[in-house]
């Protein structure tokens, strides 16, 4: 894999674990309703991680021993954020009037 291919995937990982934090972060402190949509973004950028540190295990710019420590993790994370927003949507009025 040419060395800008290589570092466009390295770059996009890093805004990705960047933008999921920001995501988060907005998440903490937004109201119900707000909450609720994102942490569904969130989810959205923890999957679409997941997708490109696949990518760069395939291609052989992570070693396996890196992979299979960092993709439980992001597996983790996942399902935090998944129970984190279940419950939200719990606490949520069905008028959505919080």
């Amino acid at each position: 894999m040419a060395r800008d291919e290589r570092f466009g995937i390295g770059a996009k990982i890093d805004t990705l674990f960047l933008d999921l934090l920001e995501t988060l972060r907005a998440a903490t402190y937004a109201n119900i309703s707000e909450k609720s949509r994102l942490l569904g973004v969130a989810i959205g950028k923890t999957d679409t991680l997941r997708f490109f540190m696949q990518i760069a295990w395939e291609a052989k710019l992570i070693p396996q021993k890196q992979f299979a420590e960092i993709g439980p993790r992001i597996e983790e994370v996942g399902r935090m954020i998944g129970g984190w927003r279940k419950g939200v949507i719990a606490k949520t009025p069905p008028d959505g009037s919080r």
